[in-house]
C-alpha cells in the first residue's frame, strides 16, 4: 500500500486545482483501489473529487477537523482506478481568509 498525505493552505477565495498534484501516486500505473479522507480546519472548503472520468464527489463541503482524517473511520470516498487515470482533488475556498486542508489517500494495488 502507498499513501499520500498533504496539508496545504488554500488562499482566500482561491482554488487548488489538484491538492495532490505532483505525487508519485497521482496517476495509476496499475489497477488500484484508492480510499480518500479529507478534513478542513474550518468551514469554507469545498471539494470535488474525480478519478479518471469517474466523478467521486461533486462539489461538497469538507468535514471540519483540526487534524488528519482517521483511518478508516473518516475515509468517506473510494474508487477503483485503472492504469493512466489521474486522481484529482479540487479544493475551493469560499471564505475571505486562508484555510488549511488535510488529506490522506491510501493506494492499494489490485493486480
Amino acid at each position: 500500500m502507498s499513501v499520500i498525505m498533504r496539508e496545504t493552505s488554500v488562499a482566500a477565495n482561491a482554488t487548488n486545482d489538484n491538492f495532490i498534484s505532483g505525487s508519485a501516486f497521482e496517476i495509476a500505473v496499475r489497477p488500484v483501489l484508492v480510499s480518500i479522507g479529507f478534513t478542513a480546519a474550518a468551514t469554507g472548503l469545498v471539494l470535488t473529487i474525480t478519478s479518471g472520468s469517474d466523478l467521486i464527489l461533486e462539489e461538497a463541503a469538507a468535514p471540519i477537523k483540526t487534524a488528519y482524517p482517521i483511518i478508516p473511520d473518516e475515509f468517506f470516498f473510494s474508487d477503483v482506478m485503472m492504469p493512466g487515470e489521474r486522481l484529482v482533488i479540487r479544493v475551493r475556498n469560499t471564505t475571505g481568509g486562508a484555510l488549511v486542508g488535510r488529506c490522506v489517500v491510501q493506494v492499494n494495488a489490485l493486480a
